[in-house]
């Protein structure tokens, strides 16, 4: 054996070797770019998402918040409503009072039916600024999203039945929440 001749052909297989690294180093190069631009868009498509649930996150905690506030509104407001009857009852007395009384009636009661007029008042318009609103309930018809009924009666000549008689008890709403229902006497 020759050997110059083995030297040559390693030599060769060595310059070979060498020219695919070299080629295979210059397509991991040429491939480098378009592999960090696929991460790049895997990376900015993740913070996309990531952005939008954190948005929808918000405008959920936002929304409960809102929902929260309105059901602790709903809720004072409920207890209310009695206190209103209260008020509507005594002023009611207080007109029978002095329809019954002949002559003039007495500084005080006069003093104090005003006071309790003005209390009443106050607390109607508070209630209005609030968004709180009665439930028209006579001459309507009967829905029982609206109208409790307690009771039925046949309807008078020339009424059709399901139309509310009488309010027994006034309801009210704010908004779109019925915080009580009207109870109701329905023709039938």
């Amino acid at each position: 054996m020759d050997p110059a001749g083995d030297a040559s052909a390693e030599e060769a297989a060595t310059v070979d070797e060498v020219h695919e690294d070299g080629d295979a180093q210059a397509a991991e190069e040429h491939n480098e770019p378009e592999e960090l631009g696929a991460e790049l868009a895997k990376v900015t498509d993740q913070l996309k998402r990531q952005a939008a649930e954190f948005q929808n996150y918000r405008r959920r905690t936002e929304q409960e918040k809102a929902q929260s506030v309105a059901l602790g509104k709903s809720l004072v407001i409920s207890s209310l409503l009695d206190i209103i009857d209260d008020f509507e009852r005594s002023l009611e007395a207080t007109h029978k009072a002095e329809e019954d009384v002949e002559g003039e009636l007495s500084a005080t009661y006069v003093s104090l039916k005003s006071g309790v007029d003005l209390i009443y008042q106050k607390l109607q318009g508070e209630l209005s600024r609030l968004g709180v609103e009665a439930i028209e309930a006579e001459g309507t018809p009967f829905d029982e999203d609206l109208h409790e009924a307690m009771m039925q009666q046949p309807a008078p000549e020339g009424q059709e039945s399901g139309i509310v008689l009488t309010e027994i008890q006034r309801g009210y709403r704010m908004g779109d929440r019925v915080l009580r229902h009207a109870r109701v006497i329905v023709s039938t």
